[in-house]
């Protein structure tokens, strides 16, 4: 009998990102985090929510990300919101920089997850932000979509 793993699925997402950007090009990164940050983590309690991305010197990091203190955390505990390296190659970097410098576009986190081997990832994407109009358009084509499996459905 081989130890048997549980397929833990922790998946995060940030649900604006789609509704307030167009998402241009992904990219999937490993985050730095303490110990009682990725405990936090496996116990699903962290948000997406207002976070983005920065690059400096040549480093990508994300700004604003909640992930909650670890209930028994002692004095090591993390703080909620503090800036998290992430992980990428430096052709990655590059890209991602490059977009970020253009006018009108940004860098935001789209999902988090941990991997079969049990590591933090975090799914960010180069986006544009959407107009009002834009988003309109989103949610008329989200309606007529739903009216259409309601259709097909009965």
């Amino acid at each position: 009998m081989g130890k048997e793993k549980t397929t833990n699925q922790i998946q995060i997402k940030n649900k604006r990102a789609t509704f307030d950007y167009e998402l241009l090009e992904m990219f999937t990164a490993g985050i730095v985090l303490t110990g009682t940050e990725i405990k936090s983590l496996r116990l699903g309690k962290a948000s997406l929510v207002d976070t983005y991305c920065i690059t400096e010197r040549g480093e990508v990091w994300v700004k604003n990300m909640y992930i909650a203190e670890y209930f028994y955390g002692t004095y090591n505990n993390h703080a909620e919101r503090r800036e998290r390296k992430l992980l990428l190659n430096r052709k990655e970097i590059r890209k991602i920089e490059t977009a970020a410098k253009n006018s009108g576009f940004t860098v935001i986190p789209v999902r988090m997850f941990i991997n079969e081997k049990g590591l933090a990832k975090i799914v960010i994407a180069v986006a544009k932000g959407k107009k009002e109009y834009d988003k309109r358009e989103s949610l008329r084509e989200r309606d007529d979509k739903r009216e259409m499996d309601r259709a097909f459905k009965h």
